[in-house]
């Protein structure tokens, strides 16, 4: 189209659609505007035309009476026809509703007598019927003669020359002044849109790109402002998930790396004759190839947790006697780390629940208790029912975590003390996998400081519906 070349270079496709959209609304709606405003102002003058004639040739008739009354015929009227004009502009100034209306012309206005004679004839001396509309003239209810008017539907053409010309020169100003701007109006939206689809579609393509990056101003309020931080939300997420990603594998080939040389190098040792092919150093390998087994596990179980693929088997459970069982046989392995037991536990604390998963989840809970609390220590575990959910206190004493430290507790292969010590740290993954775990159940799993100076965990879990009432 050719108002496509009044836009500024470098509109985008979308930019012109909208442009072309808003123009031709704008411009349809305009045209509506005058079809009905000119077909209103028709009908609607003609109807007023017909009405304020009718009122002229009432004035006009009644003051033609009243002259009649006084001769008693119309022989001063037929012998001096130049009188008419003169009558006819007298006796419709007299009526104020007439003075000043461009209808007064006497013309316009024709008499003939109660016998048919044109007293006053039809300029061109022809009247057809059918062109004039005719008015009695009695006289105490004697028919005296009658009085044509001109119909308005045959006065348009000189109206229309008037104010019909006028009023409809009016509004094509109005209407085009607006069609100019809406043609501005378009022009400028789809330049604002276009350029700022136009960051979007490149910020986009460098995301895809691998610029992870990127970042778009999100200034504003509107949709478009918030797309923007949708879209930088999106990208720092993936930027987080990459790096988080480059981690994982660096750490997982270093978990690998170690027990590998440790089996190697032991192997090598024996290959050499430097340490003898006995059952100690046997049972050595065997250890290290337990930890392997135990974090190809692990990594299992977490891939597992990632694809919604975790084997989880949910049944009616009665979490109250999960735990306590569990609780009770650790009884040993606490002791043998010097922790105390605290625990109050309610009764029949119904959940829908996998009970392997469940002492999975304990035993990792158990462990990072165990390796990380100093002896003498204490570990307290609560169940209670909260809101329609069941709520665990697993906390333990000192040493605590930092508490910017916490929300990156249950990071994979994450250690707070940074080192890749197995031997103080172990794996890395027990508390990724007892979150994988929790929430496989529909619960959640979060980290605060405790009271006995050391880590609480809070674990809660849906209570079965019936019990949930």
């Amino acid at each position: 189209m050719a108002y496509f070349s009044l836009l500024p270079r470098g509109v985008s496709t979308l930019g012109l659609k909208l442009f072309a959209i808003i123009l031709s609304v704008n411009v349809a709606i305009s045209a509506g505007v005058f079809l009905a405003v000119s077909h209103s102002i028709d009908r609607g003058f003609l109807d007023y035309l017909a009405q304020a004639q009718q009122s002229r040739a009432e004035t006009l008739a009644a003051g033609l009476t009243r002259a009649w009354a006084q001769r008693g015929d119309w022989e001063w009227l037929a012998r001096a026809p130049r009188r008419w004009p003169m009558l006819v502009h007298q006796e419709l100034s007299e009526d104020r509703r007439h003075r000043h209306s461009p209808l007064g012309d006497a013309d316009d206005f024709i008499l003939r007598s109660s016998q048919g004679a044109f007293v006053i004839p039809p300029r061109g001396g022809h009247a057809d019927p059918g062109d004039w509309q005719w008015l009695t003239l009695r006289y105490q209810d004697t028919p005296i003669g009658e009085l044509g008017y001109r119909p308005p539907q045959h006065m348009m053409e000189r109206m229309e020359r008037g104010f019909l010309e006028r009023q409809q020169r009016n509004l094509t100003i109005i209407l085009a002044s607006l069609g100019v701007a809406s043609l501005l109006l378009a022009g400028g939206l789809a330049w604002w849109l276009g350029r700022r689809t136009r960051v979007l579609a490149r910020a986009t393509r460098r995301l895809t790109e691998g610029d992870y990056t990127t970042r778009l101003s999100g200034k504003g309020r509107d949709e478009l402002s918030r797309l923007a931080r949708d879209f930088n939300m999106l990208a720092a997420t993936l930027e987080a998930s990459r790096e988080a990603r480059a981690r994982w594998v660096s750490d997982t080939a270093h978990e690998l790396r170690t027990p590998l040389a440790v089996l190697r190098g032991e192997i090598e040792a024996m290959q050499d004759g430097i340490r003898p092919l006995n059952q100690d150093n046997l049972i050595s390998l065997s250890q290290e190839v337990s930890q392997l087994e135990r974090l190809v596990a692990d990594l299992s179980l977490l891939s597992q947790s990632d694809a919604g693929a975790l084997e989880v088997q949910l049944a009616p459970l009665n979490l109250s006697e999960n735990l306590a069982a569990r609780l009770e046989d650790a009884q040993g392995w606490l002791r043998d780390s010097g922790l105390s037991l605290e625990q109050s536990l309610d009764e029949a604390v119904m959940i829908r629940g996998d009970a392997h998963r469940l002492r999975q989840l304990w035993n990792n809970l158990l462990d990072n208790s165990c390796a990380y609390t100093n002896a003498p220590g204490t570990l307290r575990v609560t169940l209670r029912r909260e809101a329609g959910q069941a709520v665990i206190e697993w906390e333990d004493s000192a040493p605590g975590v930092p508490s910017e430290e916490l929300s990156r507790l249950t990071e994979r292969l994450y250690r707070v003390e940074g080192s890749r010590n197995r031997a103080s740290g172990g794996s890395g993954l027990g508390l990724s996998i007892a979150s994988a775990l929790v929430k496989s159940h529909g619960g959640t799993f979060v980290a605060f400081s405790s009271a006995l100076g050391g880590l609480r965990w809070r674990l809660t879990f849906p209570l079965l519906i019936h019990e949930a009432h």
